[in-house]
């Protein structure tokens, strides 16, 4: 289920977009979410902080007390937030401040059905791209986004799972089968033996023992399944082409 932050200093704007939300849902059956009220961009920024989670989408005013939703889009991709974002405010006076934070759309208020629910088409687009290209793991204190071109290849350790990404490890605690799981749905990824999740992507060679990997990792293929692991290689590698 996605998770929806909705801010606004205005009680009455509030409940104005949860109205346009649920009827979205409803009438967008593939779409189901859970909607989250703030009142000011700092209890929104707190609860980033706090829940070491961050929204799916992002619905902000820009005009409110304290921290405008300018300032607070800005604080959040400082931090790496990258949720689509749609600005709901009363002027269109930062049109172009909007966008340099990647907002998607930028709605002037007060909110109509059309352009609302064509804002949301959008986010959602927006956001099962992203999806599409990033797993959520679970880690110690809370979850990280992994991008999935960063994966060179994952290893069992007893009870955990050390993800070799371009950025550095990372160890986890799961199962081999969990963790592949989550990403056998992607062509990219194949086992090889019982101890190795390999990105195709990342390989540079494929001899009948081992398997060159791009960040100078060499892995040992058992001999009954060379042959497979080559032709799923290659089977990649021309489908790429």
């Amino acid at each position: 289920m996605y998770r929806i932050a909705l801010c606004d200093d205005v009680e009455a704007e509030l409940d104005r977009v949860e109205e346009l939300l649920v009827e979205y849902e409803r009438e967008k059956a593939s779409q189901k979410y859970r909607i989250e009220r703030f009142q000011s961009a700092e209890a929104l920024l707190a609860a980033i902080e706090e829940r070491q989670e961050t929204p799916d989408i992002l619905l902000l005013d820009i005009f409110m007390s304290g921290k405008t939703g300018l300032e607070a889009a800005e604080e959040m991709r400082k931090r790496g937030v990258k949720a689509p974002l749609v600005f709901l405010t009363t002027s269109s006076e930062y049109a172009l401040e909007a966008y340099e934070v990647d907002a998607l759309q930028y709605i002037v208020k007060p909110v109509v059905k059309e352009k609302f629910f064509h804002a949301m088409d959008i986010a959602f687009q927006s956001l099962q791209k992203k999806r599409d290209d990033f797993i959520i793991i679970k880690v110690a204190g809370g979850s990280r986004q992994i991008n999935l071109n960063s994966i060179i290849y994952c290893e069992t350790q007893k009870n955990y799972q050390m993800l070799h990404l371009a950025d550095g490890d990372l160890k986890v605690r799961m199962t081999g089968g969990e963790l592949y799981g989550m990403l056998e749905g992607f062509p990219q990824f194949c086992r090889c033996g019982s101890s190795f999740i390999l990105n195709l992507g990342h390989i540079v060679a494929v001899d009948r023992e081992e398997i060159s990997m791009d960040d100078g990792s060499r892995i040992y293929v058992p001999r009954n399944k060379s042959a497979e692991l080559r032709k799923i290689y290659f089977s990649y590698y021309f489908e790429m082409e």
